[in-house]
């Protein structure tokens, strides 16, 4: 299944529900869209709509506080607090806490925006919880579809950014966000279900429209899946463009990279006919490399290759 009609310019669409069938194919779809693609849209995920629509309203809400009080939500990481616009990205905010997973984190992120009770218990909390096990369930089916079983991914921390878009008369035709690829191992994105301009790049260099679609989610491969996959995975690369004069928001939950010792593609990923192609890094080392040699779309991975 894919979206949209021209092949040329869809993504692959993943059923959640049809994997408790447990037939061999949907894996392989599987595993095409993280080769060819390294971008699906995910349906059938048991979010419940109603939940998403909440988050997207608490969203919008906490960046209807006070600049001032925005600043307040700092990073444990570079990019893991509070973005103001600048001047790469003049028409983009955002919000962020570290890791999903940890109740320290939660916590912080709280106390920094001072989300009210029902900000917090009802919303915030349920839906981290929740897409942190779609997060984890994808990386165990990701795994899977290349042959190994483990629960990889567990212990790696999971990164929530929320974004705003203020789009404008003025800015259409502009950047929303600069082509980049994500430095970490997958980004599920809530998109904005009635604004668009998300794109994706295709294997032919082209960018495709990524297509509002409500109460479901978008799916990108980083630099990392490039990485661990031993090359097979493409780390898409994906820009927002400004197609109209409205506020755009969307919220992305990114698995990133393990907090202790190295990254490497898996040795059952690795044999004389696909030798390791890239030299093992932490992932906090890596995350540096990218920054600090200005590397947005993953030419950081080549500095590590080891094979042609």
């Amino acid at each position: 299944m894919t979206e949209g009609d021209n092949s040329k310019h869809v993504v692959p669409i993943i059923d959640m529900q049809e994997f408790d069938q447990e037939y061999v194919d949907h894996y392989r779809k599987l595993r095409e869209a993280a080769e060819e693609w390294g971008c699906f849209r995910v349906v059938n995920h048991n979010i419940p709509v109603g939940l998403m629509t909440q988050m997207k309203k608490v969203v919008s809400e906490l960046f209807d506080l006070p600049t001032e009080t925005k600043r307040h939500n700092i990073d444990l990481i570079t990019g893991s607090g509070y973005l103001a616009p600048n001047v790469a990205n003049p028409n983009y905010e955002s919000l962020g806490l570290h890791d999903l997973g940890s109740p320290q984190d939660l916590g912080a992120f709280f106390s920094q925006l001072d989300a009210s009770p029902h900000q917090r218990f009802e919303i915030l909390e349920t839906y981290a919880k929740a897409i942190h096990e779609l997060a984890l369930d994808l990386g165990k089916k990701l795994a899977k579809c290349m042959g190994l079983v483990a629960d990889l991914f567990k212990d790696w921390p999971c990164q929530l950014r929320m974004n705003k878009y203020h789009f404008t008369p003025e800015t259409v035709g502009s950047s929303g966000v600069l082509i980049h690829s994500d430095c970490g191992f997958l980004t599920i994105v809530q998109d904005d279900e009635n604004v668009g301009g998300l794109e994706a790049m295709d294997n032919f260099g082209e960018f495709v429209p990524i297509r509002p679609w409500p109460g479901t989610f978008l799916v990108n491969l980083g630099d990392v899946a490039k990485l661990w996959s031993n090359g097979r995975f493409r780390n898409v690369k994906h820009r927002v463009e400004c197609k109209e004069s409205s506020i755009r928001f969307s919220i992305a939950s990114s698995i990133l990279g393990p907090n202790e010792g190295e990254m490497e593609a898996p040795p059952e990923l690795v044999d004389t006919e696909h030798p390791r192609l890239y030299a093992p890094i932490a992932y906090e080392d890596y995350r540096k490399l990218r920054q600090t040699k200005r590397m947005a779309t993953g030419e950081a991975l080549e500095l590590l290759r080891t094979h042609s």
